[in-house]
């Protein structure tokens, strides 16, 4: 449908309705966001710490080790003879860096969920990173209570929503005839059947 000039004439001059775009260039124009939005979606998806296995081996792992190794004992030889050392944070600044730990695990975790590293997974995925971010905040709470009981505890409950991610989505750069078992057994990490105390001890015979 076209519209006509009108009249009379305002102010010596011919008021002009304007032209209906042709349907061609309209549709063109509705078609280019939806283009846009495709091409979108095929680009990759940017990875801000690289590919899995190195966000958990330049990241996420140094992390867990800081929270870790923060209680716990030491067995070692000194000029011949066994010397049995017990640790634990004593600082206000020792607990903060626990503390700390913690709050980047769960930090970790969020970005584990994302699509970024989550949309090529299964379900399961989601379920360790979630559980991931649940236990860090459990963990947080330990290191803010100053109980290295705790903490060992926690410790324990990361260590293992870590191995139950690695059982199902192990290192794909794994050496040959070398399992997760194989490395896990070569740690040295919380267990969810000791208690600090037993761990303690259990490190001292």
């Amino acid at each position: 449908m076209h519209w006509s000039k009108v009249s009379p004439h305002v102010g010596g001059e011919d008021k002009q309705r304007h032209q209906p775009m042709n349907t061609p260039i309209r549709f063109a124009a509705l078609a280019l966001p939806a283009l846009f939005l495709a091409s979108c979606a095929d680009e990759p998806v940017e990875l801000p710490y690289g590919t899995a296995q190195q966000f958990m081996a330049n990241e996420v792992q140094p992390t867990t080790e800081i929270y870790w190794n923060s209680v716990g004992a030491v067995s070692e030889l000194v000029d011949g003879e066994p010397v049995f050392t017990e640790f634990e944070p004593e600082t206000d600044e020792d607990w903060e860096e626990v503390r700390l730990a913690a709050v980047r695990l769960r930090e970790f975790g969020e970005v584990l969920a994302s699509p970024a590293y989550a949309s090529e997974r299964g379900d399961d995925w989601l379920d360790f990173a979630n559980g991931l971010q649940e236990v860090s905040q459990l963990a947080e709470q330990a290191a803010l209570d100053k109980n290295p009981d705790a903490v060992f505890e926690v410790g324990g409950t990361i260590y293992s929503v870590c191995s139950a991610c690695h059982q199902m989505y192990p290192p794909a750069d794994m050496p040959e005839g070398v399992t997760v078992e194989d490395i896990e057994a070569d740690t040295n990490r919380p267990s969810l059947d000791q208690s600090l105390e037993e761990y303690r001890e259990g490190t001292g015979e």
